[in-house]
């Protein structure tokens, strides 16, 4: 929870993972070049205050995600989201079996969501349905742009997919997570385009879409596809620290958002452990958007509430106190949000002339 000027705030960080890119995990040089390009992130966005060393970058552990998260972050619950990348490390990068544990562990802090490679076939499609047996999820992060054998990426509109979104829906893994827009040493930017998700979002209806990274540098992509398909949403997941490098850039972001996919599908998400979310949280909640940039309408406290947390519970269904609840925004569930809103610079100069 995290207050200020007597607003309280529901946190759910939608996005967190518990990595090992330690060298004696890293299978090949692009182990080590996929989390030098990570702490690069890291290390070019972060205030100086927040930066960490390279060696603390390469492993955290559980307890020290959970003083990062929740005794230091503010963040009420948590969510897992493991990239697999057995291409590059032994044991693989996000370490499912020890963040399965502190989730069930820590059941009102943690969610543990899963993950998949339709390219692993049958033997991929029984190894999922015996994982949900034994973990009980009901989402999984996908990562389009990883390597398997001499491929280098698929598709959510590939055939294999679709037998697995079948079976997600058959099991009631309704929750699909999927990293789209930024590229990684050394993954293909291309794998990772937002396209696809318009085809399998309109033929899995059951299925809720949550765009990781909104797309980015796709963003007008990614909005696009979004306000025409309701089970769409966009994760915060790499935005979020540009509001502090880059605040104007980061209003663009936040604004065509909720101007094209409305308040109510906004994820907030720090990337631990790319990130920690205690100054990103003070910094949205301290955020505005500048007066000059007349295209996008003020930012509510209320739309910040559902940013931070309250969109995530709905769609996890986790407990949030009565009084810190909010309803739905009531928008239309398809095309651009605040028609009221168009441009307010433009129509006042227009007024004055």
């Amino acid at each position: 929870m995290y207050t200020k000027n007597g607003e309280d705030y529901f946190i759910v960080d939608a996005h967190i993972a518990l990595w090992d890119a330690r060298p004696e995990n890293q299978r090949n040089i692009h182990g080590k070049q996929f989390i030098d390009c990570f702490y690069d992130y890291h290390r070019n966005l972060s205030p100086e205050e927040e930066l960490w060393s390279y060696e603390d970058y390469l492993y955290q552990g559980g307890e020290r995600l959970m003083k990062d998260v929740f005794e230091d972050g503010y963040v009420d619950h948590a969510i897992f989201q493991p990239a697999y990348l057995g291409e590059f490390y032994k044991k693989g990068f996000g370490q499912t079996e020890e963040a399965f544990g502190l989730a069930s562990a820590h059941p009102d802090k943690l969610t543990y969501n899963h993950c998949f490679d339709p390219r692993n076939g049958e033997n991929g499609l029984a190894q999922l349905r015996a994982d949900h047996e034994r973990m009980g999820f009901t989402g999984v992060k996908l990562y389009t742009a990883e390597w398997h054998g001499d491929s280098r990426g698929y598709k959510l509109s590939d055939p294999e997919t679709y037998r697995y979104f079948e079976e997600c829906q058959r099991l009631g893994i309704t929750n699909i997570h999927v990293h789209k827009g930024p590229t990684i040493r050394p993954l293909d930017r291309d794998a990772f385009d937002v396209a696809d998700v318009d085809h399998a979002a309109s033929d899995f209806t059951g299925l809720n879409f949550i765009v990781e990274h909104v797309g980015l540098p796709r963003l007008e992509d990614f909005c696009w596809i979004g306000t025409q398909e309701p089970n769409v949403y966009g994760g915060l997941a790499v935005a979020m620290p540009f509001i502090h490098t880059r605040p104007r850039y980061f209003a663009q972001i936040i604004g065509e958002l909720i101007y094209w996919l409305g308040e109510d599908r906004i994820f907030f998400s720090s990337d631990y452990a790319l990130w920690t979310p205690r100054w990103l949280v003070e910094r949205f909640v301290d955020f505005q958007i500048p007066e000059d940039m007349t295209e996008y309408a003020p930012l509510t406290v209320a739309q910040k509430k559902k940013v931070l947390g309250l969109n995530a519970a709905r769609m996890y269904g986790l407990p949030v106190p009565e009084e810190l609840r909010l309803p739905e925004a009531d928008e239309t569930e398809t095309g651009p949000r605040q028609p009221e809103m168009a441009d307010l610079g433009a129509a006042h100069s227009g007024a004055a002339q």
